[in-house]
């Protein structure tokens, strides 16, 4: 399998673990709320690393050519392999024209989330593909695009009533016992019937995982996103890009 998988980490985590990952993901810069700029930037990493920005801390004010010059410095200074804006509130204007500056302002890749990616030619990241959704569907609206897909193990229940269906996702880990497996949709599923509803527990394994990276390759996935605390301990069972 020739996409490639960054595993986020904290400082932390970073620091406390001797076997690192072979492509880590700095985790995570932020705006800054004490000045105009980002606060958390690593001062040591491993080349090739991706510096990941979020917004946990809104935007608000916030410069647009010192958060340049900071990244362009660490990303030099660190030989970096690129950026990753993972923006996640939408409806901030104010992060829409920041991702659009960055995408064309650094020199290294930038790769901007799905909220603010519309219209940029940079490469897309994705959130996980949905249980009930298939790869193929999934990836079409972003074909021509080089896509970034964030990997996990999570959990999604569907609940079927006489009104409808329910769609809820469940943390990690909130597998069943028993399941069947759905090839087709790379997951695992288990249904309890009650009296006037059925619910749907969906999951996916590690190998669950690898079969949905696998197809997602040949649909212009080329690198995965996970999370250290949720996948390190399956990265070994995951066929993966040595590069």
């Amino acid at each position: 399998m020739a996409i490639r998988l960054y595993l986020a980490m904290t400082a932390a985590e970073i620091r406390e673990n001797t076997g690192l990952p072979p492509k880590i993901a700095w985790m995570a810069c932020h705006f800054s709320p004490y000045c105009t700029g980002l606060s958390n930037l690593p001062r040591i990493l491993a080349a090739g690393s991706v510096l990941m920005l979020d917004d946990v801390t809104p935007i608000f004010h916030h410069d647009p050519e010192q958060i340049a010059a900071q990244l362009r410095e660490r990303t030099g200074a660190l030989d970096c392999g690129g950026v990753l804006l993972d923006l996640q509130r939408p409806g901030y204007p104010e992060t829409a024209e920041l991702a659009k500056y960055l995408a064309e302002a650094l020199p290294c890749p930038v790769v901007v989330s799905e909220p603010y990616a519309r219209g940029l030619s940079c490469p897309v990241f994705l959130p996980p593909v949905p249980h009930h959704v298939s790869p193929e569907a999934y990836f079409a609206p972003w074909q021509g695009r080089e896509i970034w897909l964030e990997a996990a193990l999570d959990a999604e229940e569907i609940t079927l009533t006489p009104q409808g269906a329910a769609f809820a996702p469940l943390p990690p880990g909130a597998a069943v016992p028993e399941g069947f497996a759905e090839e087709s949709l790379h997951c695992h599923y288990a249904v309890a019937v009650e009296a006037d509803a059925a619910r749907f527990t969906l999951w996916r394994t590690a190998e669950d995982l690898n079969a949905l990276l696998a197809e997602a390759e040949h649909l212009g996935v080329t690198t995965a996103v996970g999370l250290y605390q949720e996948l390190s301990g399956v990265y070994a069972a995951l066929n993966l890009s040595p590069k």
